[in-house]
Formats: C-alpha cells, sequence, structure tokens
C-alpha cells in the first residue's frame, strides 16, 4: 500500500515541496489520524516512510494505533525539485516556461531517476515481508506515481496514465504470478469534514 503523506500549508500554496522537508499542517494531521485508523484495521505488518517530516507525521498515527515501528528510507522521498522547490506554481510557469511545459525542474531530478530510486525502496520493502503481508508504505505524490510505474514497467511516455494521488489517499499494488498489478488508485480520498469557522 503506497500512502501519499497528509496536506502541508505548500500544498495549500500549491508551492513546489521536492525534498524541502515541510510539515504536515492541521488539516493534514487530521487527514492522517482519520486514515491511520482505517489502515490499522487491514492489519499492516510493516510501516515504512520517507524520512522527510510530512511522511513521518503522517506515518505517526498509524504507528502509534498498531503498535508497529516506523522505518525510515530516504530513497521514498519526494522528487529533488532543484530551482523549482519553494515555489508557486504561477512562479514556476513565468520563470521557466519551457521547462514547465516538459516539468523538467532545472537542477531537479528526472523522472527516470525518480522512478528507479523508488521502486528500488519497494522491492527491498516487499523482500522483506512475510508470505501475503501487507506493507504501509508512506510517500509522495510524485515519488508514488513514478516508482509505481517503474514496477509495472509501465514505459515513461505513459506514467502520466495515473492521476495524482490527493493528500492522504493511497494506492494498492500487489504481485500477481508474473507481475505487479495495481490493485487500487487514490483510495481514501473522502472530503473534509467541515468543522465550521476555525477550518
Amino acid at each position: 500500500m503506497l500512502w501519499r503523506h497528509g496536506q502541508t500549508i505548500w500544498n495549500v500554496e500549491r508551492r513546489f515541496q521536492g525534498q524541502s522537508d515541510i510539515p504536515l499542517d492541521d488539516t493534514g494531521v487530521r487527514q492522517a489520524e482519520r486514515a491511520a485508523r482505517l489502515l490499522a484495521a487491514l492489519r499492516p505488518d510493516l510501516i515504512v516512510s520517507s524520512d522527510l517530516r510530512r511522511a513521518t507525521g503522517t506515518a505517526a498515527p498509524l504507528s502509534r494505533i498498531t503498535g508497529l515501528p516506523v522505518s525510515a528510507d530516504k530513497d521514498l522521498r519526494e522528487r529533488h525539485g532543484g530551482a523549482w522547490e519553494g515555489l508557486a506554481d504561477t512562479e514556476i510557469r513565468e520563470r521557466y516556461p519551457a521547462a514547465h511545459a516538459t516539468w523538467s525542474p532545472p537542477e531537479g531530478e528526472p523522472s527516470e531517476a525518480v522512478g528507479e530510486r523508488v521502486s528500488g525502496a519497494l522491492q527491498r520493502v516487499t523482500a522483506s515481508l512475510p508470505e501475503d503481508g501487507l506493507a504501509v508504505v508512506v510517500s509522495h505524490g510524485a515519488a508514488i506515481r513514478l516508482g509505481m510505474a517503474r514496477l509495472l514497467n509501465i514505459p515513461e511516455e505513459l506514467w502520466g496514465v495515473f492521476g495524482p494521488l490527493a493528500n492522504c489517499a493511497w494506492s494498492v499494488i500487489g504481485s500477481g504470478r508474473t507481475r505487479w498489478r495495481v490493485l487500487e488508485h487514490n483510495a481514501g480520498t473522502l472530503p473534509e469534514p467541515v468543522l465550521g469557522d476555525d477550518r
């Protein structure tokens, strides 16, 4: 199970986070708590997380509920955004129109490298699971999408077929007899409850 971290203020501001270590905001904390209750019912055997705070903060409630420790793996980090990190989407479009058109951040990590890095981490996680075991891997939107596509052997020009994961949503992949397959994508995306004027 590949679980995207909860919301951060940079998500709200539509800023490119990349490997900048941004924590969850209050909404993200609530998202993680709610999702953890759902995921704990699946009785995972292992929790592995990116070492960035927004991922470890998302994994923490699941760890508390299940009693499982969280193992950190820096290979599950988000794509390094180079010159784009911290910039809003409008700023990226204005300053880097050609790079934005191909989604290639200057001085950033190429999509293929992210796919290789994350799929390697996913294979290591899988190798450490008991037969028919379940791992919850907490990572980031692009890292999950690119790593999952690489693991599934989808050609790079088709990696965009997976739409983005919402904050605190997850995808489920499993290994069949001969290959990996997608069992669910963007699951757990219920709207945030309205809490009144303080939201």
